[in-house]
């Protein structure tokens, strides 16, 4: 649908600020026909500087393309949304990259764009801004949480699954709208605001001075999103408020366990619960995965081509945009598995159509095969 085999993608990204900036340059990179737009004109200098086409126009920089990310301020998305899918054929897909995925989603399903628009959030970054601070590097092998839906909205999905594996070594995460935010409370908000605290209590203290001459790793990895921009870490924490002061329930509450058996000067329990914190800080890298292939009908009966190449210089076949519409049951089988995957902390790392099949390469926890 989106590009027959052998046919160079045409994408762009509105909104190149850390993120924005980083997927621009990387796509850039990667050999795709990739255009830049942002609201600063300086922005839009350096982009043609580095070499991307930038024009002054929205509407200019995302005409005729068939993907565009929409990487702008929470806030804007909405806004971004319509214009964007008003300035691009009904064939183009569309995503974003920002940290809350249900208010959006929702918005899009009620202006009738599930069907192109896929949310998405790569979980990666760091504490600068800026197209300055970009790296074509900075989301390679990053976990990318998309949000699939049943019916029309599948071929998009599997589409962009292919474009983001091939060309970031993405690990793409299916996952529900609104269990994402429930996950990227605890995974990432909540940090924000514990990192925050941290950083604005020894602010306060007449120790401050001392403290930073001091601070040593773990004061500098604990609060090293708080040097996030403001304005940023603002709208994200507003952006899933319900999520996060639900989880920060949880986190005060074995908070207040730690600092109970410490007033009690009891090591045992203590030791407990940092034994069980201790754990989860292992899994971080030390899980092991489970390869699975699963594969699923796919409607040929479409007008869309046959899928594959996204034309970024190799035979990749990956995708599936071009490869028709979910089969007879909707896509409900599909996107049960797709969701499964995501809930269980899973992955996938390729996604191809083959004939009347597409064709998923998914990672699940081996823990939890048993109860897949």
């Amino acid at each position: 649908m989106v590009a027959s085999s052998g046919t160079r993608v045409r994408a762009a990204v509105v909104g190149t600020g850390l993120i924005g900036g980083s997927i621009l340059l990387r796509l850039h990179r990667a050999g795709l026909d990739v255009t830049g737009w942002d609201p600063d004109p300086a922005t839009r200098l350096a982009a043609r500087d580095a070499g991307v086409p930038a024009p002054d126009e929205l509407t200019a920089a995302v005409a005729g393309r068939y993907v565009v990310f929409l990487c702008g301020p929470l806030p804007t998305l909405p806004e971004t949304l319509l214009t964007v899918a008003a300035a691009t054929g009904g064939e183009c897909v569309l995503t974003d990259v920002g940290s809350t995925k249900g208010g959006l989603a929702a918005f899009a399903a009620a202006h009738g764009l599930t069907h192109r628009f896929v949310p998405g959030h790569p979980m990666a970054g760091t504490d600068r801004a800026g197209l300055g601070a970009a790296e074509p590097d900075l989301l390679t092998g990053a976990a990318w949480v998309l949000c699939p839906s049943a019916g029309p909205g599948l071929p998009a999905f599997r589409w962009l699954t292919g474009l983001l594996g091939e060309v970031f070594q993405a690990r793409v995460v299916p996952m529900a709208a609104d269990r994402h935010d429930a996950v990227a409370a605890l995974a990432s908000h909540v940090p924000h605001l514990l990192a925050g605290a941290l950083a604005g209590a020894v602010d306060r203290s007449a120790l401050r001075d001392a403290v930073l001459a001091l601070a040593a790793g773990s004061f500098r990895d604990g609060t090293r999103v708080a040097g996030t921009p403001p304005e940023r870490t603002a709208n994200m924490l507003l952006g899933n408020r319900e999520h996060v002061l639900r989880e920060l329930a949880g986190v005060r509450s074995f908070l207040d366990e730690l600092a109970g058996a410490l007033a009690d000067a009891d090591a045992g329990a203590l030791t407990a619960g940092y034994r069980d914190a201790r754990a989860t800080r292992t899994a971080l890298t030390g899980r092991a995965f489970t390869e699975i292939h699963r594969s699923f009908p796919a409607d040929t009966g479409s007008d869309h081509g046959d899928g594959g190449d996204h034309g970024t210089g190799g035979d990749h076949g990956d995708g599936g945009r071009d490869g028709g519409g979910p089969g007879a049951d909707g896509g409900r089988e599909e996107l049960d598995f797709l969701l499964g995957i995501g809930a269980a902390g899973g992955h996938l790392s390729r996604c191809r159509i083959s004939g009347t099949a597409v064709e998923y390469t998914a990672h699940k926890p081996a823990g939890e095969m048993e109860r897949g």
